[in-house]
């Protein structure tokens, strides 16, 4: 029997001809990635483990991106980036994009993929549970805990456990009305936040290559919100193309075999499925839109390395164009690059930006993970009550967004444009 492709992959870095899931290995690391929230961390359990005067195994596989708790007064905060910056210059790491500087860029997982990070066939690791996001490059990628990230700081290697792969197939053309969000909402609700603990979920059929990279990185984004330990899809030519773009590194290409064997395989027929979102308080908690149309809303947030990508936007527009919001709206750009270019791309002759603007939104003047993570209480548009809000975001825990006492519900950037719109909980489908 054949591997399926993260078996391939970790048996290449193992230097392994096969393995099988549950066989325990050394792995070869190709980027280890950390951030303001668990960089400080990482590197007194580095310096503690090898020594003060250690350096790192490779400053080029190295990459340090903060984003979470960046633009507060916090000063708890602001001594994260401080230890960041220290460290980077006295190892002398290449990519550090310390905020503040030409050099900063936003949410790391969006900027990964954006700076040429994700390359196909390589193994990522972060200290952050949404690096899966990765996978959308044909990579194996996954969140770590301090404590390994800091051995693969001295080491360049980490032990690892081979998971089993469920495969999911999305049959035939991919609707209008329905984006990434909405497929892997539709298999969280179905499987529960934990019916794809320490597994790796692999995402084909014809409706995935009908999808953008971007889309691509939000299936695989949301792969540990059931659990997963990895999400994954087999690079395509405009995959290939993203990633040739955007670095001139050599990467080896890796393709899983057609005899390999999957854990389970699930079907979806595209056409039979319809806009959904989690309810509060947990993603797996699913409803179609329908079911709870006209549900009061406070808030609307387009946002987050799941939703705040330029795909995201252009969804969103083209509701937003023609109408203005009836609530509180905020648009808060994942990276540097997408702030860029929503003032720069167009539709129907107007920038996206200026698109925005005109409906009524509340555009962040800086890319970062606002409130998708909460955080100090300045924030970018925090929760502070008892809010209810439809987001973008991947989590929707008590708390997660700011306020325990507040609710949200997580949908596509299309819903939450039409929510919006409307000022209730709306199926885009009365817009597109």
């Amino acid at each position: 029997m054949g591997m399926t492709l993260t078996e391939k992959i970790l048996a290449r870095h193992a230097n392994k001809k096969s393995v099988s899931p549950g066989d325990n290995l050394w792995v070869d690391v190709d980027v280890l990635m950390t951030h303001d929230v668990c960089g400080p961390g990482t590197i007194e359990i580095f310096r503690r483990e090898f020594g003060p005067n250690a350096r790192v195994w490779d400053r080029e596989k190295v990459v340090i991106i903060p984003d979470h708790y960046i633009f507060t007064t916090d000063v708890y905060a602001r001594r994260n980036i401080d230890i960041l910056r220290e460290f980077a210059l006295e190892q002398g790491i290449r990519y550090f994009y310390d905020v503040g500087s030409p050099e900063y860029k936003g949410v790391c997982h969006v900027a990964l993929a954006e700076e040429g990070h994700t390359r196909p066939g390589e193994v990522l690791f972060g200290t952050d549970s949404h690096t899966c996001t990765a996978g959308a490059f044909g990579e194996f990628a996954t969140g770590i805990g301090n404590t390994d990230a800091g051995f693969i700081m001295g080491t360049g290697r980490l032990w690892v456990k081979v998971p089993p792969t469920m495969r999911f197939v999305f049959d035939g053309e991919m609707p209008s009305y329905l984006m990434a969000k909405d497929l892997i909402l539709h298999i969280i609700g179905d499987m529960g936040v934990d019916g794809a603990t320490y597994k790796a979920m692999e995402f084909t059929g014809e409706g995935i290559s009908m999808l953008s990279v971007e889309e691509h990185m939000t299936l695989c984004n949301m792969a540990i919100e059931a659990g997963g330990k990895n999400g994954i899809i087999a690079p395509d030519d405009k995959t290939l193309a993203f990633v040739r773009q955007r670095t001139n590194r050599a990467f080896e290409v890796v393709y899983g075999d057609h005899d390999a064997g999957y854990e389970s395989v699930k079907v979806y027929h595209l056409k039979e499925m319809e806009p959904v979102v989690a309810k509060p308080h947990s993603p797996d908690n699913k409803a179609l839109v329908r079911e709870v149309k006209g549900t009061r809303i406070d808030r609307c947030y387009i946002g987050s390395c799941t939703g705040g990508k330029m795909e995201d936007f252009k969804a969103a527009a083209r509701i937003f164009r023609r109408n203005s919001v009836k609530v509180e709206t905020y648009v808060v750009p994942a990276t540097t690059e997408v702030e860029r270019r929503l003032r720069e791309e167009t539709m129907d002759g107007e920038t996206l930006y200026s698109i925005f603007e005109k409906a009524g939104a509340k555009i962040s003047d800086g890319a970062s993970c606002a409130a998708c993570l909460g955080g100090p209480a300045d924030t970018f548009g925090r929760l502070s009550g008892s809010e209810v809000c439809i987001s973008t975001t991947n989590r929707n825990f008590p708390g997660r967004m700011g306020s325990k006492q507040s609710q949200v519900y997580l949908a596509s950037p299309l819903t939450v444009a039409a929510s919006a719109v409307r000022g209730v909980i709306t199926d885009p489908r009365e817009f597109v």
